[in-house]
């Protein structure tokens, strides 16, 4: 039996998917709306120099949780584990708000994000259980415009309760927004899971875990909190590396592996997932840099600089949700090619605008990358999720979205020192020409990497939809389906 048709109540999934939007809405301001409100937090508990860590250890708890929670859900299913993301992220957000100082504050951030390596991969996953592959297109679109209208909306209200408030009251206000997605996901999704005696891998969640935090945090510090050629940085990544091997050996042994290496055998599986790489990087190397760039050069405010990055993540779900009408009539793979060209052309045009830098030039170019970008994680991961059966969608669910992670914190690493390099040749950060010269240097690495992605989106294979919903039904056949 078809897995989209068993998991949940075919009546009840417009509540569940407003369920997982408020879900997706719970993150999607969190990772925006506490930039705004950085100083009012530094004036009221100090630590100027400490700051930046409430962004890298949020990311970095998220990033290393996601495979772990994945693989939970794919064994004992995706409600208790969504509701227990929900439930830690709002414990998290209620002790954020109550923080006594930086430090304190920091160690609740992680907390929260531990939460949202639940929640974010599983709103999808469960979008992929409950509706077929020519329904995921439109769905999909719906989360993303999640984002959209977070990027606005976010920056706003942290700069209101900052300004008018307190900020405390960022982080309270996810109190009625928890309560209210977990009590929808409670009442309207149901799901069954075959009751078993399961093997769960503590030793490779343990190994990955560590692995993946000394790694990404080599990447998200190098260069900032340390030299590259300093021991903290060399260490981390020879022992985060190290680690992976080992990592690799107990998979092999594992008789339920938290992260099935096989999965990495299939074409398709390791195609989408470079791709996401990219995708990560472009993401960052935009939303980053392209802020400082418009303020240092042109003068605008910060607000209005913000909206020129909200136009990618307009343009973002507007082609997500209608790539599912080309990838239904032109396959996977040239949908994807499509929209990663189309990203590659408007970071050229992005490029080549920022010699004599406009808002609307350069919002324009933002709007068409994100409507490549659109065409291209909706489509590519509908078509992972649609190539295996229940059991291992939520891994590959969460695979593609830790690999947007490694993008984005490889993309920081590798963007951050190729604009400090041009902007300290160029008279320093002082300079607002230098600061110029050294964003318009991202831009066209973020070209660049572009390009590139669209040799991995030539790796994909040639499959179409209808080949793969079938194969996965398949092979959700053969073993016990959800009810």
């Amino acid at each position: 039996m078809s897995t989209s048709t068993t998991v949940g109540l075919r009546s009840d999934r417009g509540p569940i998917l407003l369920a997982l939007m408020l879900a997706t809405a719970l993150i999607a301001l969190d990772a925006t709306i506490l930039a705004t409100a950085v100083p009012s937090i530094v004036d009221d508990l100090g630590g100027l120099t400490q700051f930046p860590w409430l962004f890298s250890v949020y990311l970095l708890a998220q990033a290393v949780s996601v495979p772990v929670y994945a693989k939970l859900a794919d064994t004992v299913g995706r409600k208790p584990v969504i509701l227990f993301g929900i439930g830690l992220f709002l414990v998290g957000s209620i002790l954020c708000g109550f923080a006594w100082s930086m430090g304190s504050l920091i160690a609740m951030r992680a907390l929260q994000g531990l939460g949202a390596g639940a929640v974010l991969p599983l709103t999808t996953t469960i979008a992929g259980d409950i509706y077929t592959v020519a329904e995921r297109a439109k769905t999909q679109g719906y989360i993303a415009s999640v984002w959209a209208v977070s990027s606005v909306v976010g920056p706003t209200l942290g700069g209101v309760f900052s300004q008018f408030g307190s900020w405390r009251w960022i982080f309270f206000l996810n109190i009625p927004f928890c309560l209210l997605a977990a009590g929808m996901l409670w009442r309207n999704y149901d799901e069954s899971v075959e009751r078993r005696k399961h093997h769960i891998d503590y030793a490779g969640a343990v190994v990955l875990t560590v692995s993946l935090t000394l790694l990404i945090l080599a990447v998200l510090e190098g260069g900032q909190a340390w030299a590259w050629g300093s021991w903290q940085s060399i260490g981390s990544f020879v022992v985060g590396g190290a680690l992976l091997v080992v990592f690799g050996v107990i998979e092999r042994r594992a008789a339920e592996p938290i992260l099935p290496l096989e999965v990495f055998s299939r074409r398709l599986i390791v195609a989408t997932c470079l791709i996401s790489i990219g995708v990560g990087a472009v993401l960052v190397g935009l939303t980053s840099y392209v802020p400082t760039f418009l303020e240092r050069s042109t003068g605008v405010t910060p607000i209005v600089a913000g909206l020129a990055v909200a136009a990618l993540t307009i343009g973002w779900p507007i082609s997500a949700a209608q790539s599912g009408r080309l990838y239904l009539r032109i396959g996977f793979r040239p949908t994807a090619l499509i929209g990663l060209v189309v990203a590659a052309l408007g970071a050229l045009a992005l490029w080549l605008a920022s010699a004599t830098p406009t808002v609307w030039a350069t919002a324009g170019s933002a709007f068409v990358v994100g409507l490549g970008l659109g065409l291209v994680a909706t489509p590519t991961l509908i078509a992972a999720q649609a190539s295996v059966p229940w059991s291992e969608r939520a891994v590959v669910t969460g695979t593609n979205m830790f690999m947007r992670s490694v993008g984005s914190a490889v993309g920081v690493a590798i963007f951050g020192a190729v604009a400090n390099a041009i902007i300290a040749a160029n008279g320093g950060p002082s300079s607002a020409a230098a600061v110029q010269a050294g964003s318009t240097a991202v831009f066209l690495a973020v070209f660049i990497t572009a390009v590139v992605a669209i040799l991995a989106g030539l790796l994909m294979p040639a499959v179409r939809a209808e080949g793969l919903e079938h194969d996965a039904a398949e092979a959700a056949a053969a073993e016990p389906a959800p009810a």
